[in-house]
């Protein structure tokens, strides 16, 4: 299936740590966590992206253009650093569009831009591109093809440290319940849609806050409930925590780590080791099973635009 990545929003909450950089850029490790997400999907076969591009799109293209395959995987260098055989391979047999979706779109209008590059797709993948999961993807997709909706996200548990009041007449406190303790979920923003998503959105909405409702009165949404790891990139502290746990080298979201280390083959020059690129114009933005015991801690969406 193909992915679309929403790669544009300005990122506001991460300014503190460069506004330079867009959010899908920032690194986590050697590579950015927009690369982390697509490595993610491509361990599970799922290699040809859509990338909704908008605040500094430049840096997300030059990256990829730029492609070094030795910054990540093992190599060998002989002959005075002439030769360069790569032990393993990253982006070899990625399909990567590129699509300026515009800076201030939101979610939905980004989705419907790139709807021209979705032709024939009965399903399709998506993501916010700002975090990562353990999340078993080909369970998810299972979930979702055998029920009768339209669109399923992941619902996963906060991971924020609060407590939900509850009052009473006067402001009298009823209880105080730890999020954790509630049963509550919040959107992951990972994604899969049937092409019906299009029909559902209306100009300029918001994917998650009207479509979403609509979905949900209609009994065509659903959540995949994930109790595993799961972290955003959102501000400078979540950024902190990721560069923290990749530095422990407790990294469960990369799940391609556990697949073996291929034959050792010559590195390609730099224009050929870059992922294919198409970098095309978008110009036409414009009987449900429920998850028990599953609500959300937000209208549907812990996002507003990305």
């Amino acid at each position: 299936m193909k992915v679309v990545l929403f790669c544009g929003g300005l990122g506001m909450r991460l300014r503190d740590y460069s506004e330079s950089v867009p959010k899908p850029m920032v690194p986590v490790g050697y590579r950015p966590i927009l690369w982390h997400v697509m490595r993610y999907y491509a361990h599970f076969g799922h290699k040809d992206f859509i990338l909704c591009l908008g605040y500094k799109a430049d840096s997300i293209k030059e990256y990829f253009l730029r492609y070094d395959e030795t910054v990540s995987n093992d190599f060998i260098m002989s002959e005075g650093g002439r030769k360069v055989d790569l032990l393993q391979s990253d982006i070899q047999d990625w399909r990567i569009t590129f699509v300026d979706t515009g800076v201030h779109s939101n979610v939905g209008m980004r989705l419907k831009a790139v709807q021209p590059f979705l032709e024939g797709e009965e399903m399709f993948l998506a993501n916010y591109s700002d975090g990562v999961s353990d999340l078993p993807l080909p369970s998810m997709v299972d979930y979702f093809r055998s029920r009768d909706a339209v669109a399923c996200f992941a619902g996963v548990c906060p991971t924020q440290s609060f407590h939900l009041v509850s009052l009473g007449e006067g402001g009298r406190v009823k209880s105080i319940r730890h999020v954790k303790d509630v049963g509550m979920r919040v959107n992951g923003g990972f994604f899969v849609f049937r092409k019906e998503i299009f029909d559902w959105i209306g100009p300029g909405e918001e994917l998650v806050e009207a479509p979403f409702q609509r979905l949900a009165s209609a009994g065509k949404l659903l959540a995949y409930p994930h109790d595993g790891f799961w972290a955003c990139m959102d501000t400078f502290k979540d950024k902190q925590l990721l560069e923290d746990i990749h530095a422990r080298g407790e990294v469960s979201w990369e799940v391609w780590k556990s697949e073996g280390a291929p034959c050792a083959r010559p590195i390609p020059n730099l224009r050929d080791t870059a992922a294919e690129v198409a970098i095309p114009s978008a110009a036409g933005i414009g009987a449900l099973e429920p998850v028990e015991a599953l609500e959300l801690a937000e209208p549907v969406g812990a996002k507003a635009a990305n």
